[in-house]
C-alpha cells in the first residue's frame, strides 16, 4: 500500500509496475497511517486494510476488490482533529485509534460490528494536544500509547483503564515497537 499528503490510496504487487487498485482517490486529507489486517473475518479469509488520515477519519477496505475504485465497507471520524495511528485488536472487529480530539479522548475503541454511531466501546482522555502513535500488546491486552508532549500511556483494554503514565521524551513520541515476547517495548521522539 502507499499513501499520499493528497489523501490517495493504492495498492501494488510486487510483481506488477502498475497499480492493482485505487482504494481513496486524491483528496485534501493526508494519509497519517496504514495497515493491512491478514487475519481476515470468522466467515473467510479475506484479508483487509484500514487507512487513517489526517482529518480523524478510518476507512477499512477488503483487499480482494475488483474494481478499479471500491468504497470502503466502515468509514467514520474517530477524532475531530486528526487520527495518527490505529491498530487492529481483534481481526477487524475491535480498532483502536489514537489521534487528536477537542474533548482529549485522544486514544479510542471501537467495535466495527456496530452501527457508526454506537460503535464508540470506550475512549480514554490522555495526551494534551494529541496521541501521535499506537502499539497493541495482544498477549497482554495492553495498549501503549505515545503523545506530542513525549508522554507514554499503558492501557487495559479488558479493564478499560490506564494502567501507567510516565514521560519518556522531551517532544512528540513518533514510534512505538514492540519485541516479539512482549517483554520490552523502545520509544522514538522527535528529537
Amino acid at each position: 500500500l502507499t499513501g499520499a499528503q493528497d489523501g490517495s490510496v493504492r495498492m501494488f504487487e510486487w510483481t506488477r509496475p502498475q497499480q492493482l487498485v485505487c482504494f481513496q482517490q486524491a483528496g485534501n486529507a493526508r494519509v497519517t497511517r496504514m495497515y493491512f489486517n491478514a487475519q481476515g473475518n470468522k466467515a473467510s479469509t479475506t484479508c483487509r486494510c484500514g487507512v487513517a488520515d489526517g482529518e480523524g477519519f478510518l476507512s477499512i477496505w477488503q483487499v480482494n476488490q475488483t474494481t478499479s475504485n471500491p468504497k470502503p465497507y466502515l468509514s467514520w471520524q474517530c477524532h475531530s482533529k486528526t487520527t495518527s495511528d490505529f491498530a487492529f485488536i481483534t481481526s477487524s472487529s475491535l480498532v483502536a485509534t489514537s489521534g487528536q480530539s477537542n474533548d482529549n479522548r485522544n486514544v479510542c475503541l471501537w467495535d466495527t460490528l456496530v452501527s457508526t454511531g454506537n460503535s464508540l466501546i470506550h475512549a480514554f482522555t490522555c495526551h494534551d494536544h494529541g496521541a501521535t502513535v499506537l502499539q497493541y500488546a495482544p498477549k497482554h491486552q495492553l495498549l501503549i500509547s505515545g503523545g506530542r508532549k513525549g508522554y507514554i500511556c499503558i492501557f487495559d483494554i479488558r479493564q478499560r483503564q490506564i494502567l501507567f503514565t510516565f514521560q519518556a521524551h522531551e517532544s512528540a513520541v513518533k514510534a512505538l515497537a514492540l519485541d516479539p515476547s512482549e517483554d520490552y517495548f523502545v520509544t522514538g521522539s522527535a528529537e
